[in-house]
C-alpha cells in the first residue's frame, strides 16, 4: 500500500511539476499564491483535526504585539531599503561601486540630496531645521535606546554633510 501511494505522489508531482514549468510568469504567481492558500488551509484543518491548534492560537499571541511595532517600522521601509541596495536602478547597468549607496559620490561621501532624505528635510532648509531633526530621530535611533549603530551613524554623517556644506 505504500508503494502505491508513493508512486501516486511521485506521478502527482511529476505531473505538476510539468505543468507549473508551462505557465507564464503571472500565471505562476497567481497560482502560488492559491498553493499557499490551500497549503495553509490544510495545514489549519490538519491541526484543527488532531488538536494541535494551541500551537497556532500560541503563534498568533506571540505575533500580535509585533504586529503593534509595524507600522513604526515600515516608515523606516524606503531607508532601509536605500541603505541595503536593494532599490533597482533605472538603466539597469550594474555600477562599479556597488557598496555606496544611490547618490553616493566615488569616494563614498554621502550626498546631499541623500542626507535630506534621511534626516527628512527640505534642501536649503535652515541650520536649526537640520539640527532639530537629527535630535529628533536620534532620540528614536539611538543605540542607548534601543537603535542600532548603523542608522545612528548615518543620521550623523547626514549632519556633518549638510552642515559641512554651509560651513564651507
Amino acid at each position: 500500500m505504500q508503494w502505491i501511494l508513493g508512486i501516486a505522489l511521485a506521478a502527482a508531482v511529476f505531473v505538476i511539476l510539468k505543468q507549473w514549468g508551462a505557465l507564464s510568469a503571472e500565471k505562476k504567481k497567481a497560482a502560488t499564491w492559491k498553493v499557499i492558500l490551500v497549503v495553509g488551509g490544510a495545514l489549519l484543518v490538519f491541526m484543527v483535526l488532531t488538536g494541535r491548534i494551541h500551537v497556532l492560537t500560541a503563534a498568533v499571541a506571540a505575533v500580535i504585539p509585533l504586529l503593534r511595532k509595524l507600522p513604526a517600522l515600515l516608515k523606516f521601509a524606503p531607508e532601509i531599503n536605500r541603505f541595503m541596495g536593494s532599490k533597482q536602478r533605472e538603466d539597469g547597468h550594474a555600477q562599479g561601486n556597488d557598496h555606496a549607496g544611490p547618490g553616493a559620490d566615488l569616494a563614498g561621501q554621502m550626498s546631499e540630496r541623500e542626507a535630506c532624505d534621511i534626516l527628512g528635510v527640505k534642501a536649503g532648509c535652515a541650520e536649526e531645521d537640520i539640527v532639530m531633526a537629527h535630535r529628533r530621530l536620534m532620540q528614536k535611533l539611538h543605540p542607548d535606546r534601543g537603535g542600532n549603530d548603523y542608522l545612528a551613524a548615518k543620521l550623523n554623517e547626514a549632519k556633518q554633510v549638510l552642515l559641512g556644506k554651509r560651513h564651507a
